[in-house]
């Protein structure tokens, strides 16, 4: 191991002295150690209220803990360490959000799939109480960047969350859930299957210790993970007060594109979508193309917009569609007459009605000039 035995179980201890993301202790693990940081709290060193750090420290063992962790077929995973995803790192330098930042001194992880893969990662995340469409969104888009070579990091949640897993799972791509409780444990309960499949195929990451609860505290802190384990983070489905909007902040935050997708316009589910699209924070995305185009290098999967074909009459100049509108449909008109309607010169008008006819548009008869089918099926076209 690149990491020592007393490193790993000191940043363990600090795990569980503190709540995940403790505003108080962010950037000391990543800039001293662990084992200088445990010491400074044993020896009083510190600036947190004593009694508090010793009854703490009193309660933690990190090598009955670890222990605990490996029988249930997790690992713990620090700085450090081959499969580290050092993308978390730049939350050391991020301001506190509900008093929490800083990167985690450890995560425990279960399941196959190792954590540098998140090199290459999207987050998708949006309500729990989600649309059909919303649903149909989430699962689209992972199954997209899952084909291209990234991994789809969601919460696991209802909702978006799980459609996100999903997609990318029916596409055979790999996908990481973030917890806001333990590994281990299965939340929300009803997705058994699903955990079954991220822990033999993905995986299932936390900061918290094996046996943990998740707690409405635990999943702000859990939200700046996702945010911060990916490339960008997309949005499918997110209310006024949506949690979707605090793993947003978190993108913002860590200048990482936020992307939105964006709703029926009278949908509840997509307000906090559209407010983000609105003001800015959000870029409008409608497919994987358009994320990825969004997360790629420059240059790198840029999307081109599908133009009609060309009709014959967008090739002609604006004076000739002007004769051309006011040649007759029924019967032909002498050029006078057409000269006289488009108020153009007769001398003008011979002119373009020759190139006219030249492109199929016009015929002339013995009653003077009319439109072909021709031309009117190209003028029914650009006029719908």
């Amino acid at each position: 191991m690149s990491v020592s035995d007393e490193e790993r179980l000191a940043r363990l201890a600090l795990s569980q002295i503190f709540e995940p993301g403790d505003h108080r202790i962010a950037g000391l693990v990543s800039a001293l150690g662990g084992i200088k940081v445990l010491e400074m709290l044993r020896t009083g060193d510190h600036n947190l209220p004593r009694t508090d750090v010793a009854a703490r420290l009193a309660r933690v063992d990190p090598a009955r803990q670890l222990e605990i962790g490996m029988r249930r077929g997790m690992r713990y995973v620090v700085q450090g360490d081959p499969e580290w995803p050092s993308q978390l790192d730049p939350l050391d330098h991020v301001a506190p959000l509900y008093e929490r930042t800083g990167c985690p001194p450890g995560l425990w992880v279960r399941g196959p799939l190792t954590l540098d893969t998140l090199s290459n990662s999207v987050a998708i995340v949006g309500s729990r109480a989600s649309t059909t469409y919303g649903d149909e969104m989430a699962s689209r888009i992972a199954a997209d960047v899952g084909r291209a070579g990234y991994t789809v990091v969601s919460g696991a949640a209802y909702g978006i969350d799980a459609a996100a897993h999903r997609g990318a799972i029916d596409a055979g791509t790999p996908t990481v859930a973030v917890l806001a409780c333990g590994a281990d444990r299965i939340y929300p309960s009803s997705h058994v299957r699903l955990f079954d499949i991220l822990a033999s195929e993905g995986a299932i990451v936390s900061e918290l210790a094996p046996g943990l609860a998740p707690m409405r505290l635990r999943f702000l802190s859990r939200n700046r993970l996702i945010a911060g384990a990916a490339l960008g983070t997309v949005i499918v489905e997110a209310g006024k007060r949506s949690g979707a909007r605090n793993t947003a902040n978190w993108t913002g935050r860590l200048s990482r594109p936020l992307m939105g997708v964006p709703g029926p316009v009278t949908s509840a589910a997509s307000e906090g979508v559209h407010q983000m699209l609105r003001s800015g924070e959000a870029v409008l995305v409608t497919s994987g193309a358009e994320v990825l185009e969004m997360i790629g290098s420059a240059g790198e999967h840029l999307t081109y917009e599908e133009l009609e074909p060309a009709l014959p009459r967008d090739q002609l100049t604006l004076r000739e569609q002007q004769i051309l509108d006011a040649v007759p449909v029924g019967s032909g008109a002498p050029v006078d007459s057409i000269a006289l309607t488009a108020g153009i010169s007769m001398i003008t008008v011979q002119g373009a009605l020759d190139v006219l006819r030249a492109r199929g548009l016009v015929t002339l008869s013995g009653d003077g000039w009319r439109l072909t089918p021709a031309a009117l099926h190209a003028t029914s076209r650009s006029s719908s």
